[in-house]
């Protein structure tokens, strides 16, 4: 099949558009200088020229506590766009099968533990990220809302899966901007290499987290896409249609850190600033939507950090020599 992977320069899109190629399919990408998501116009072009029979939503803004806090406006702008346009334009192509990536920022900041995805729309966001999750929101009532409408005359079968806190190989390791794994490998990395003698840590470290390996995430996205309609319907129901992916383990913030510290071999102190929020005390996903079908995260917490921090040290050489090239 010829399937377009939104977003493939990202840690996600990168991961789809590798093991879709392994397995035998033509990849359609796009870089944003070629194709400008937010581009109404641009997009319905792209899908009338290409005629691609799936679409991997993959593509959005997405960043940390910090970013979240500091460009709330584009993180709801944005991503409301890529989910509208997308989605939009790939039913007016005919494109049958779409799946859109999420995120468990979705859920209420206080949703009993583990949350199922019956949790969504039943309480108050966590605040730090509430318009990204809105956006995010907005993007699976329209995978729900085009296929009750469009899937029994159009035979339009958008789909959407919720994964936990992503991490791995070819993540954005910027220290303000990017997630919590990528920002703390690169903090502990510098603060190693250049002999700083502690490192601060946002938070309390106390609210708890859950991590999901991208090649996991990957393979529960092909395993959710390949699946029948009817065997996706008896898993899902039209107000809920999405399926949460995860490990079913989550650790606290400070756990984490000492994993990381360990991965990287920092021996400084650590100290965390209780005047930075922690955002929702928990967000463990409840997998047995997932489970039920047969998928299951493989990878470790600690084996997935040892990757990404290997992929983040031959990252910064590549980079050092083209800088020196």
């Amino acid at each position: 099949m010829r399937i377009y992977v939104a977003g493939h320069r990202g840690m996600v899109g990168q991961t789809l558009t590798r093991r879709l190629g392994e397995l035998g399919h033509e990849v359609v990408t796009r870089s944003h200088a070629e194709l400008d998501l937010l581009d109404q116009a641009a997009v319905a072009r792209f899908f009338a020229t290409e005629r691609v029979d799936q679409v991997y939503v993959a593509a959005a803004k997405v960043g940390g506590i910090h970013a979240n806090m500091t460009y709330p406006a584009q993180f709801i702008y944005e991503n409301l766009l890529i989910a509208a346009n997308l989605t939009h334009q790939a039913f007016l192509a005919g494109v049958k099968r779409l799946l859109f990536l999420g995120s468990s920022c979705i859920y209420p900041r206080l949703a009993e533990q583990p949350i199922r995805e019956e949790a969504l729309l039943t309480g108050k966001l966590e605040p730090t990220n509430e318009p990204y999750a809105i956006a995010k929101i907005a993007g699976i009532k329209l995978c729900e809302s085009y296929n009750r409408q469009y899937g029994a005359t159009h035979g339009v079968d958008f789909r959407s899966v919720m994964p936990s806190n992503l991490y791995g190989p070819g993540d954005n390791y910027h220290l303000e901007n990017s997630h919590v794994v990528p920002a703390l490998i690169q903090r502990f990395h510098l603060a190693k290499i250049s002999r700083t003698p502690s490192v601060l840590i946002w938070g309390s470290g106390r609210a708890r987290r859950e991590f999901l390996y991208v090649d996991d995430m990957v393979e529960g996205c092909l395993d959710v896409m390949n699946l029948s309609r009817a065997a996706y319907d008896q898993h899902t129901d039209p107000m809920r249609g999405h399926i949460n992916l995860g490990t079913g383990e989550d650790v606290s913030i400070a756990e984490l850190v000492e994993h990381i510290r360990e991965v990287v071999g920092y021996e400084g102190s650590i100290h965390y600033d209780l005047a930075q929020p922690d955002g929702a005390p928990r967000k463990l996903l409840d997998v047995s939507r997932a489970a039920s079908f047969g998928w299951r995260a493989t990878v470790p917490l600690a084996e997935g950090l040892r990757r990404t921090y290997a992929d983040y040290q031959t990252a910064r050489r590549t980079a050092a020599e083209a800088e020196h090239a």
